[in-house]
């Protein structure tokens, strides 16, 4: 399925407005998703006010005492960027030009037909000069020296950023930092006076149920307050590596990025980011904000050093699902509550091979914390580089402890090859499972573009109806271990397979590698 969640970079009004509503339409009206970005209006100014430390109580009758407090400290974040002419190839928009962008058939003088004309007549040219892009976005202020925080997409790309408060005084703002995985960004002003803050919360006491305040800048509109409640907390919405998004109800729409999600203490326990959208990729009520214990490290890091160094242990790893705990055995785990994370792929020159952790062990827990497949990269980045940490392992039946000193995270993971294995060409064909192995020769690499040093044996066919055919392994599919049994020809995966088989086993787990990496595959035997 899709994953219509995206994240992009600030851009002018109308290529927002129809990138969002293009989607729509080409999905036959239904949703999207996109960042709380906004068109540009004239903001509308308000008074200024102290911003004292407000203390928990109950839910008030009206929210204007708190609401009045907290506006000061959030502000507009205005970007600006040239916006490149097209190229001389490029097709123009002149509706003579049958080659060249048309408008869609729309009822003559509705809205959207003037909507597309509008773009189209606005859309760049060949031989046009440059013109600047605008963005607007929000962010609130955590020092009264003037740093404030934002979402990255709000600033990305841009090339000059300003600030406006409450009260109209705009300033310009520098980058300090920014972090395009989880999408925050720091910035500095230089005001004449101290400015009104907003203290970080505690997100982790945020509970499902409890009212919060969104205040930002819709549409242009600044110092919009909006209310709801939390609907849901450590949402994935898979935007990326690091999802653990609080979700509310309180109405989020273009331009409220960067805004602040406040608690009833008037503390920031999130930063919103995205919305689901309906048609045109407004809110429908379903927004999704940064919790302020994922941010709070990344941000003090932006702030020391203008960007963020993260923990990582060069390996690769899934969710362990109980048919694969089963065939493991990792349900009788003492002191284990039967989560943690599989371990599909290690890079041999990585913290996690010097530590002695296998392919097939299972990380039950990073120092006191216990993990699954999505907390684990959030505990591991949270960890700076040349930290120790102890890893809870199950391994081949037991559980022990394994100290580990992390690396830095690299920009893009390079997961290097393992060794080169050339075995005779040989088949296996196991009934019980419903597929057929083959060794890997020069023949089957051309055939399936597989590397010279790819290790395991081939899938050369999977039986239709068969368990693992149930179960997604295709033809040209490559096994390399069954359980922590390493895999190198089609004698190794029989005998391993018989093994558990007399062992009355129900599944066999396999690594399996294709077009999209290594994953653990929990086959059934035949008949189970």
């Amino acid at each position: 399925m899709k994953n219509l969640f995206v994240r992009s970079s600030a851009r002018r009004t109308a290529c927002l407005a129809v990138s969002g509503l293009a989607v729509t339409l080409a999905a036959g009206w239904g949703v999207s998703t996109v960042p709380a970005f906004a068109q540009a209006v004239p903001p509308v100014s308000s008074q200024p006010s102290s911003v004292p430390t407000p203390t928990p109580r109950s839910v008030p009758s009206s929210f204007a005492d708190l609401a009045n407090r907290l506006l000061p400290s959030v502000v507009n974040v205005s970007t600006s960027a040239v916006l490149k002419p097209a190229k001389n190839d490029d097709k123009g928009p002149d509706s003579s030009n049958p080659d060249g962008p048309q408008v869609p058939p729309f009822q003559p003088g509705s809205p959207l037909e003037k909507f597309f004309h509008d773009y189209l007549k606005h859309k760049p040219t060949p031989n046009q000069p440059p013109r600047r892009q605008q963005a607007l976005g929000s962010g609130f202020i955590i020092d009264a020296s003037g740093i404030i925080v934002t979402n990255n997409h709000v600033i990305e790309d841009a090339d000059q950023v300003s600030v406006t408060l409450q009260d109209g005084t705009e300033m310009p703002a520098r980058i300090v930092g920014r972090d395009s995985q989880v999408d925050l960004a720091v910035l500095e002003v230089k005001p004449k006076h101290p400015l009104p803050t907003v203290p970080l919360g505690r997100s982790d006491k945020a509970r499902i149920g409890d009212w919060v305040l969104a205040i930002g800048n819709p549409f242009g509109l600044n110092g919009t307050v909006t209310a709801g409640i939390i609907s849901s907390r450590g949402r994935n919405v898979e935007h990326g590596l690091y999802d653990d998004y609080i979700q509310t109800d309180a109405a989020i729409n273009r331009g409220n990025s960067g805004g602040p999600l406040f608690n009833l203490s008037g503390e920031v326990i999130g930063i919103n980011t995205l919305i689901y959208g309906g048609a045109g990729g407004d809110s429908i009520g379903i927004g999704f904000a940064i919790p302020a214990d994922d941010a709070r490290g990344i941000i003090d890091q932006l702030r020391r050093t203008g960007h963020v160094s993260r923990g990582w242990m060069g390996l690769k790893f899934q969710d362990v699902t109980n048919d694969i705990a089963e065939t493991l055995d990792f349900h009788k785990a003492d002191g284990s509550n039967g989560k943690g994370t599989l371990i599909s792929e290690i890079d041999p020159k990585g913290p996690a091979a010097k530590a002695g952790l296998e392919v097939g062990d299972i990380i039950t827990r990073v120092g006191d914390q216990d993990v699954t497949g999505q907390t684990m990269p959030r505990i591991i980045a949270s960890i700076l580089p040349g930290a120790q940490a102890q890893l809870t392992v199950w391994h081949k039946g037991a559980l022990k402890t394994l100290p580990i000193t992390l690396g830095q995270s690299p920009t893009a993971p390079d997961m290097p090859p393992s060794d080169t294995h050339q075995p005779e060409h040989r088949h296996a064909a196991l009934g019980e499972l419903g597929v057929t192995v083959s060794s890997i020769d020069a023949d089957a690499r051309t055939q399936y573009a597989l590397t010279d040093d790819q290790r395991g044996v081939l899938v050369s066919r999977v039986e239709a109806g068969s368990p693992a055919a149930s179960r997604g392994i295709a033809e040209g599919n490559v096994i390399t271990q069954v359980g922590q049994d390493q895999i190198n020809t089609p004698d190794d995966f029989a005998k391993a397979v018989q093994r558990l088989h007399d062992r009355k086993k129900t599944e066999v787990l396999l690594l399996v590698q294709d077009d999209d990496g290594l994953r653990w595959v929990p086959v059934p035997f035949l008949g189970n």
